[in-house]
């Protein structure tokens, strides 16, 4: 389940009325910091500027691909735990602009995640630690920990308990 604030709006779309709920200067300090970490190759500065300018909260030795899109204009509302690789071109939104509303909502990834390219997680998802989301997934609902997921839309493919009896099975039958 999504955990998002919804918030009306009247007359024209919410994306037409988009700086009567976030600055105009904050989007575009957020997006030149975002385009400056897309392309640098060094890591602990992508996490530098990302916890510094855009308030992130981001864990220790976590790795952000090239290409990486974090949520341009609510950036503070991402967290990543620690020891987590967010995969090549993946986006990571925690707004919905819509029709006759928009939608906010926290993004938290836990410890140990891998998350694959291209990838899309929405607004008020939680990625349990140690789960594996498959490239190219659209992450439309919560994450189990330890869980195994893929497709647009997401499925689960193997819990984390399944997993852990495949990996015993595997390890005595090498």
């Amino acid at each position: 389940m999504r955990r998002t604030e919804r918030y009306p709006v009247e007359g024209a779309s919410s994306l037409w009325q988009i700086y009567k709920t976030v600055s105009f200067w904050k989007v575009a300090k957020t997006f030149i910091v975002i385009q400056l970490a897309r392309y640098t190759p060094f890591l602990s500065m992508k996490n530098w500027l990302y916890r510094t300018f855009l308030k992130m909260k981001i864990g220790d030795k976590t790795a952000f691909a090239l290409m990486v899109m974090p949520d341009t204009m609510f950036p503070e509302r991402i967290q990543v735990g620690s020891n987590t690789i967010i995969g090549y071109n993946t986006t990571i939104l925690a707004h919905e602009y819509l029709i006759e509303e928009y939608r906010l909502g926290d993004v938290i990834i836990g410890d140990r995640v891998m998350i694959g390219a291209n990838s899309t997680i929405l607004p008020g998802v939680n990625i349990g630690d140690d789960a594996i989301v498959s490239a190219a997934t659209l992450v439309n609902r919560d994450v189990p920990a330890g869980a195994f997921v893929g497709g647009n839309p997401m499925q689960i493919i193997y819990t984390k308990e399944q997993l852990d009896i495949k990996k015993s099975v595997n390890s005595k039958n090498p």
